[in-house]
This record gives C-alpha cells, sequence and structure tokens, in this order.
C-alpha cells in the first residue's frame, strides 16, 4: 500500500550547499523530518551542477516522516542576469533598461528550461523568456 501524504513543501536551495541552517532546518524541523538525511541526499544529487546556483525544490512529506524530493530547474531569472553579466534586473522595468540579452541567449535558456516551462514547443518557450528579460528590465537585442 502506498504511503499517505501529508503534505508538500517548498524550497529554493543552492546546489551542493544545503545545511541545517536556515531557512532548510527550521522547516523540515518543525515537520519532524531528518534534517541532515535530506541535507545529504539534496548535496548528492546536485553535485555535478554549479555550486550555488538556486535550486527549486518540492519535497513531499509523508505520514512515517519519510520523504522525498524533486528538483526543478534553476529560475529563468538567474540565467538572464547571467547572459547578461549583471548582479541584479532593473529598478524600474519599462522605464530603464539593466542590461542586454539576444534572442540567441534567450533561446539557449528556453533549451534548459523546456522540461519546466509550460510551453509546446521551443518558439513558445523562447518568447516566455523574452518576456521574463523584459520584465526584469532587460532589453531583448536580435
Amino acid at each position: 500500500m502506498a504511503k499517505k501524504i501529508t503534505g508538500y513543501l517548498k524550497l529554493q536551495v543552492p546546489a551542493g550547499a544545503a545545511n541545517p541552517s536556515p531557512p532548510i532546518g527550521p522547516a523540515l524541523g518543525q515537520r519532524g523530518l531528518n534534517i541532515m538525511e535530506f541535507c545529504k541526499a539534496f548535496n548528492a544529487a546536485t553535485q555535478g551542477m554549479e555550486q550555488g546556483m538556486p535550486i527549486p525544490t518540492i519535497i513531499t512529506i509523508f505520514q512515517d516522516k519519510s520523504f522525498t524530493f524533486a528538483t526543478k530547474t534553476p529560475p529563468a531569472s538567474y540565467f538572464l542576469k547571467k547572459a547578461a553579466k549583471l548582479q541584479k534586473g532593473g529598478k524600474t522595468p519599462g522605464r530603464e533598461t539593466a542590461g542586454k540579452v539576444t534572442v540567441a541567449q534567450c533561446r539557449e535558456i528556453a533549451e534548459q528550461k523546456m522540461k519546466d516551462l509550460n510551453a509546446t514547443d521551443l518558439d513558445a518557450a523562447t518568447r516566455i523568456i523574452m518576456g521574463s528579460a523584459r520584465s526584469m528590465g532587460l532589453e531583448v537585442a536580435e
């Protein structure tokens, strides 16, 4: 018989850098989960990724205090800031441009994020990424 699910927990954890300090420790601790077990499993799963890359993680919590987790691709904003060589996006998107990205860079990002995007083909995914870039105050150049 399948285990009964008691809830889900969504966290954004840096790749290879999960440790029991906040926000991970308190979030898992108050649900009665083994914090160190999660940290070791997460760090092992994200070992091949770039250190410190933010990884959205969904933790499924079962009634017997066991858990499983699934990792997603990093946020589009992370890839866009990296492509534009910026620390953060624009303060007033639409009025001020913080940097530039090309359509080719947006397509590359869309290919990486394709499995997590709500798009049927690469062109639609590219348009989603271009919209994210504009909302961050980045100019999309041909």
